[in-house]
């Protein structure tokens, strides 16, 4: 965030592999030196104790041996340091060191030298606690307004509060409904702990009240304290701020105020000494450690901010006033005068890196040259500016949004289907009526020109089409090396794939000299599985609710020359006639007529037409492209069948309906379930129980009706997903209809397809519908828009699952009317004007408003159906002699 980095005054790394935490850290004047020097104490999980006093001799030095007063092995983990007036008799300053079962306070002492080795430095032991149960931090101040001395307090792991006057155990008291331990604090002015209990709230405790609360040893609850007797422990205030505390700090404005800083994992908060929120600032970045101190400005607090960027923000208040990068994660900070230098910032991290630094920037000493001052010819730079608005321009017209590289690829990948099925199917747990599904197998080879390594290939098909298996892995390629793999693919469910295309992703790691690890890269290729795959040959069906029509620029062409894995040696007809029978149990007849230049493709179920439809016109290209002509061309001069794709969006939205509503009542009826159980719990743990008064009836009916929903809401689910399976299918076909329809060029096609597919995959929080219709939005508001106005329209920026697909219907409607009238699809800005070329057709005005779209809505509707009237009332030519057809 910041371009300063703190500058470095002392620095050092304590040990080899020691671990360090926030307790781990103290600045005071521990020897009692009196001259206001702090000596920096740190404490270490490998049981060691330092004691430094920093002397560089110039900014930046390291560590000299003299900056080290004390080091000594203690043996056990130290966890928290604290320097208070901790020994009875004296108000000097003494060392405390909390162990994990250990409490020791210590005198640290030196000793002048008579040599050049300098002063000598000890410590001596001059009380201990032996703990009973596994401390985890501790606080220390004077408990209940003691002058003179400061009693500790440790928090055991298993939420006990227990509170030492000096060298005497006072007492011990748990926590109500502690689970785990939080930061604690204590607060001389309301005379207080404070806590961030498991619960995610801040809990304060009066001293007063755990003094005269039950001891700790007598954790039962007896009948007076139920009957709300003055001993039992309560909280003086809570405040539930939602997410765990990191660190707790009290600081104090004067005498009359105090504030309570909490770090959470997410935001800081300030409150009042009554637990109100004063200010709370959400945080950019994970924290990792704070220090609120008063500010210079009355009335402000500044807190230091660590976080896991290795950065140190300064705040005050709210307000960021400094930001310095620091070289290492700081999980304690502290502020302190060394060598007469006040304000140092003292930084630990958790790998043992202890620095001393200062905020402040170093001089630029770098001064621009002057430059030659001559005049500008303004048409000369004019002229250079249009030649490179043009280059740009044609750039992105040929190459697109990335440029196209002349280099070839580190890894090349390539894939092989198999012509022939497998001769053992490999088909496991299929779902289909028939016991006769076939597998084809894949080959898939990976072909290196230079070393590259994790070379991870991933595999993709359209469900139900399945893998049996789709993710490889190669450790090492070394140059010119070639790995193959294969595997099978086959139909396990019982409806039909959008697609047969396949996808074969592989993604590696290229190692350079810079860079080891490698750079990673990624190569693709794509694949298409065999139309027998999915189907069979079937019978023709004269009659079918769904028909499509065709047309192309050159004579028809033999079907059993398009299709010979589906000819039927029973059937001569089969040279203008051809069925097939979906695995999932639909039919689609194929039709080709004698003498004109059509096609004609019948289904029961509008989806199923796409994927043959989509095969025919492909294996047309093919067949024309092998006999030599490149001038061949397929059509639609028919209308768009938008009602029954409204009806499949219809469906697959009612299913998103259904899905949310049987979520709802899942989740009511498992709240119901859980306060069933609480209320069975309680009665079964009273010393007298009550009658159960049919709640063991009421916990098994709820347990049924929550097992009979999560079925329906999977069963909902399953279908939703069939549902967006097929609406696919027919998004595939009406995409395909549209660009032959208006001569769409690829990049339009691309643009619808970009438009009508955004998702692979469908869920409840982000649904096609809205997703589709936004895009469609911005369609109509840029490159197909009629006006500047409708240009300057901004679209919401949040997407909501939207009451019907009125809407979004009627968005497709007038995308449609406006690509008949001659609008084209373009993502460029300078494209987007609005549309002046009308085309004939007799279609609407384009509307101005949303107002005259639904005017408009009824009229686009009328249009289509219209078209569909006419293309039913006018048969196809030859349709009654075709072959196999009869009446």
């Amino acid at each position: 965030m910041s371009l300063f980095k703190a500058r470095d005054w002392w620095s050092t790394v304590l040990g080899e592999k020691e671990e360090f935490d926030q307790g781990c850290l103290c600045l005071a004047d521990v020897d009692n030196s009196g001259n206001g020097q702090d000596k920096i104490i740190v404490g270490s999980f490998m049981g060691y104790l330092r004691i430094f006093s920093p002397h560089p001799v110039k900014t930046g030095d390291g560590a000299q041996a003299e900056d080290l007063l004390l080091e000594v092995h203690l043996r056990d983990p130290v966890l928290q340091v604290e320097v208070g007036k901790f020994v009875s008799g004296t108000e000097m300053l003494h060392l405390a060191v909390l162990h994990s079962r250990k409490l020791c306070v210590y005198a640290v002492s030196g000793t002048l030298g008579n040599v050049e080795h300098g002063n000598q430095y000890q410590i001596k032991l001059m009380y201990e606690h032996n703990l009973q149960r596994t401390a985890c931090n501790m606080t220390y101040g004077s408990f209940g307004g003691v002058k003179g001395r400061d009693l500790i307090c440790i928090q055991s792991m298993d939420g006990m509060l227990m509170v030492f006057e000096q060298e005497s155990y006072a007492f011990g008291r748990f926590l109500p409904g502690s689970l785990l331990p939080g930061p604690l604090a204590y607060s001389s002015r309301t005379d207080s702990f404070i806590t961030v209990s498991s619960c995610r709230q801040v809990e304060s405790y009066k001293y007063q009240v755990l003094a005269f609360a039950t001891d700790a040893d007598k954790r039962q609850e007896t009948e007076q304290q139920k009957l709300g007797s003055g001993k039992r422990l309560v909280v003086d205030w809570t405040l539930n701020i939602g997410e765990q505390a990191l660190d707790i700090r009290i600081v104090s404005f004067n005498q009359s105020a105090s504030s309570v800083f909490v770090l959470g994992e997410r935001n800081f908060y300030c409150l009042k000494d009554n637990g109100q929120i004063r200010f709370m600032k959400k945080l950019d970045c994970s924290p990792s450690c704070f220090l609120p101190y008063c500010s210079v400005s009355e009335g402000t607090i500044n807190t230091l901010i660590g976080n896991h960027n290795n950065m140190l923000h300064i705040y005050q208040d709210v307000t960021l006033k400094w930001a310095t990068q620091l070289p290492h994660i700081p999980v304690a900070v502290k502020v302190g005068c060394l060598h007469d230098l006040k304000g140092v910032i003292v930084t630990l991290s958790d790998d043992g890196h202890l620095q001393c630094s200062y905020l402040g920037t170093d001089p630029s000493l770098f001064q621009a040259p002057k430059v030659e001052s001559r005049e500008l010819n303004y048409d000369e730079l004019d002229i250079e500016l249009k030649e490179l608005q043009k280059i740009i321009r044609d750039v992105n017209k040929t190459q697109g949004v990335w440029p196209m590289t002349e280099r070839e690829d580190d890894l090349t990948v390539s894939a092989m289907v198999s012509p022939n099925f497998d001769s053992e199917s490999q088909a496991t747990d299929v779902e289909v009526g028939t016991d006769l599904v076939p597998s084809v197998t894949v080959k898939v080879t990976l072909q290196s020109r230079l070393a590259s390594q994790k070379a991870k290939l991933s595999v993709y098909v359209q469900p139900p089409l399945v893998l049996t298996c789709d993710q490889f892995t190669f450790e090492f390629m070394a140059p010119e090396m070639t790995r193959t793999v294969a595997f099978s693919v086959y139909l396990k469910g019982s409806y039909i794939p959008s697609e047969l295309e396949g996808n074969a992703v592989v993604s590696y790691s290229r190692p350079t000299d810079r860079n080891p690890d490698g750079i990673p890269r990624i190569i693709q290729c794509k694949f298409r599985l065999p139309l027998k795959l999915i189907c069979l040959p079937g019978q023709p069906s004269k009659t079918a609710s769904h028909k499509l029509t065709i047309d192309t620029n050159k004579p028809p062409v033999s079907l059993l020359s398009l299709f010979p894995a589906f000819a039927n040696q029973s059937d001569d007809d089969q040279v203008f006639v051809m069925g097939f029978h979906f695995f999932g149990g639909s039919r689609v007849t194929l039709l080709a007529s004698k003498t004109s230049q059509r096609y004609r493709i019948q289904s029961e179920q509008f989806e199923d037409l796409w994927l043959i439809t989509n095969e025919l016109i492909l294996r047309l290209q093919e067949y024309f492209e092998k006999q030599g002509i490149k001038d061949f061309a397929c059509s639609f001069s028919g209308s768009v069948p938008l009602q029954e794709y409204f009806e499949l969006i219809d469906h697959h939205f009612e299913l998103r309906i259904n899905g949310e509503k049987l979520e709802e009542l899942l989740s009511e009826r498992a709240v119901q379930f859980r306060a069933i159980q609480r209320r069975l719990l309680t009665r079964f743990k009273d010393k007298t129980p009550a009658p159960l008064q049919h709640l063991d009836t009421l916990l098994d009916g709820t347990y049924k009706q929550v097992i009979a929903l999560a079925d329906a809401v999977e069963e909902n689910q399953d279908n939703l997903f069939q549902s967006f399976t097929r609406l696919k299918s027919a998004t595939h076909l009406v995409i395909l209809l549209i660009g032959l329809w208006q001569k769409l060029s690829a990049d339009q096609v691309a643009i619808l397809e970009a438009a009508f597919l955004p998702l692979q995959q469908d869920t409840q929080e982000l649904g096609w519908e809205e997703t589709v219709d936004a895009a469609i939005s911005h369609l109509l508001k840029t490159c197909l828009s009629k006006s500047s106005k409708e240009q300057a329209l901004n679209l919401s920026s949040q997407l909501n699952m939207p009451k019907d697909t009125s809407r979004l219907k009627k968005h497709i409607t007038l995308l449609c009317d406006r690509l008949a009238k001659g609008g084209r699809l373009c993502l460029s800005t300078d494209a987007a004007a609005p549309q002046t070329m009308v085309m004939p057709g007799g279609c609407t005005t384009i509307p101005e408003s949303d107002l005259e779209e639904r005017s408009v809505e009824q009229d686009s509707t009328e249009l289509f159906a219209n078209h569909r009237h006419l293309l039913a009332e006018t048969p196809m030519p030859e349709a009654s002699s075709l072959h196999g057809v009869s009446d």
